[in-house]
């Protein structure tokens, strides 16, 4: 089930996408896991990593055989560090198709199905365009929902409302990394792509044409944050790019062109505005908690893959587009749907036969009077999670204020009654934005340091004695707690069973 047409929707299907795909060469590999440990404040495993590596360069070959047009260099040498969004997910669709899965388009899921016992049997939800329900029993459900990016208008990411983070939680399911949350992507401020790897040849000014110190350095992301607050910032993309680097850049991103054009505006030549989007846990790396290799979740019957699931493990508290993200996509959807697939097969003849029950609540159910307002509960998330001296510059008064809104807002929704028709689509996703933004924050608010993208600026320094998760779940009341060490995700398939 897909909430838009499977193939074209999600932050992936409109842009290239680089990958975390590396030659099976023990130097290469052992530079590629180091490359971004400090980055991500030293909470990724070499083990999860090596794992993540070797899939992903097994899946992508087999794309290759597939009939992806991976370029060729100079050399004859296919090149598989990079993929188009648009180009692959078609390809997987058709193959899809060919092996006979049935696929719903347009039909979100609105809420899981569990047996008598808790374990995940199916999942319910509605058409988009025609407005009928639907209910789907099944031995396991993976969750490939993606990530929470607030409805901030990144391109392909007003999908990822944090749908699947809701419906898990509503099914007892925990989550990891939640305060990694605050990932921010450059934006023209007309345009919605968030793709910023041009950025790396850009110089950032002020309104009066002065280059802006620091911007494009290490801490560039931070500095166009601050002077945001105060003042509009201006990019250019002047900085040693030669007519064949061009070239490259419109073939291998059109996209990032296309709203500059529209305007008129040579962006390697004059100067032209920008603004930095939420993408949260989209380009974050926290989501629900991944127990073992098979990428279960804390609940019987339910796994999950991609943004959905927590990067901590191969990146720690830092990632961004792609690159790790595309590779944790690659390897996670099949180890979770090889996994589903063996439990379903466990549960023999009788899985279809067990007795089921819908269990989504704010949003499609309640005892209120009338539905909340979606729209204003949404507007008033967003006034939580988009200010950079809020979200990205975090203080403990600031998240404690935050998070009393947000509680607030929650309580609403619960004494609210349940929307009708396609209006539940949108309720479940307002109800989703205030939850994840209430992990988020409470979880933020128990790391009493600076680690990966995670600022506080009333704790800047990296504690060594934190240098562990923090999980955290629940809904009306939202818990955190320590996993102890970064090194939870070891919990065996018997040991599973018998929780």
């Amino acid at each position: 089930m897909d909430k838009g047409y499977c193939g074209t929707s999600g932050a992936s299907a409109p842009s290239g996408n680089s990958l975390w795909y590396i030659k099976p060469d023990p130097e290469l590999r052992k530079q590629a896991m180091a490359s971004r440990e400090a980055l991500g404040g030293f909470l990724a495993q070499r083990t999860w990593m090596e794992r993540v590596l070797d899939q992903t360069f097994e899946n992508i070959n087999r794309v290759a055989e597939w009939g992806y047009p991976f370029p060729v260099d100079e050399h004859g040498e296919s090149r598989r560090e990079s993929i188009q969004g648009s180009e692959y997910m078609r390809l997987m669709r058709k193959k899809i198709q060919r092996a006979g899965v049935q696929i719903l388009d347009q039909s979100p899921a609105l809420e899981l199905l569990v047996d008598c016992e808790g374990r995940v049997a199916g999942a319910a939800g509605i058409n988009r365009q025609t407005g009928e329900r639907w209910s789907i029993r099944a031995g396991a459900v993976v969750l490939a929902t993606g990530g929470c990016a607030f409805l901030a208008n990144g391109l392909g990411c007003n999908v990822l409302t944090g749908d699947g983070y809701l419906m898990a939680a509503e099914a007892g399911a925990e989550f990891s990394g939640m305060e990694f949350s605050s990932a921010y992507a450059l934006s023209t401020t007309f345009g919605s792509v968030t793709k910023g790897r041009f950025f790396q040849w850009a110089t950032f000014y002020y309104a009066d044409g002065t280059p802006i110190a620091g911007a494009a350095g290490h801490h560039g992301r931070s500095i166009v944050a601050k002077t945001l607050l105060e003042q509009p910032v201006y990019d250019c993309i002047d900085q040693n790019v030669t007519p064949e680097i061009q070239a490259w850049m419109w073939k291998a991103q059109p996209n990032f062109f296309l709203p500059l054009n529209r305007r008129g505006i040579d962006p390697f030549t004059q100067h032209f505005p920008v603004t930095l989007r939420l993408e949260g846990t989209v380009r974050g790396t926290g989501g629900l908690r991944i127990l073992n290799e098979t990428c279960a979740t804390s609940v019987l019957g339910l796994y999950a893959a991609g943004d959905a699931a927590t990067r901590e493990l191969i990146c720690g508290g830092f990632t961004g587009g792609g690159s790790h993200n595309a590779a944790w996509a690659i390897s996670s959807g099949y180890w979770s749907g090889q996994a589903a697939a063996d439990y379903a097969k466990s549960l023999g003849t009788h899985a279809h036969q067990r007795s089921v029950q819908a269990i989504g609540e704010v949003g499609l159910r309640g005892d209120g009077a009338k539905a909340f307002s979606a729209e204003d509960t949404i507007a008033a998330t967003q006034a939580e999670v988009f200010p950079y001296d809020r979200n990205l510059f975090r203080t403990g008064d600031g998240l404690r204020d935050s998070l009393g809104r947000l509680d607030s807002l929650w309580r609403d929704m619960r004494q609210s009654g349940g929307a009708t028709g396609t209006q539940m689509v949108r309720s479940r996703e307002a109800a989703a934005m205030v939850a994840t933004a209430r992990w988020m924050y409470r979880s933020g608010l128990q790391r009493t340091e600076t680690r990966g993208m995670h600022k506080r600026l009333d704790y800047p320094e990296q504690d060594p004695n934190q240098k562990h998760y923090w999980l955290s779940g629940g809904l009306d009341q939202v818990w955190v707690k320590s996993s102890l060490n970064a090194d939870h995700n070891t919990v065996t398939n018997k040991e599973l069973v018998l929780r």
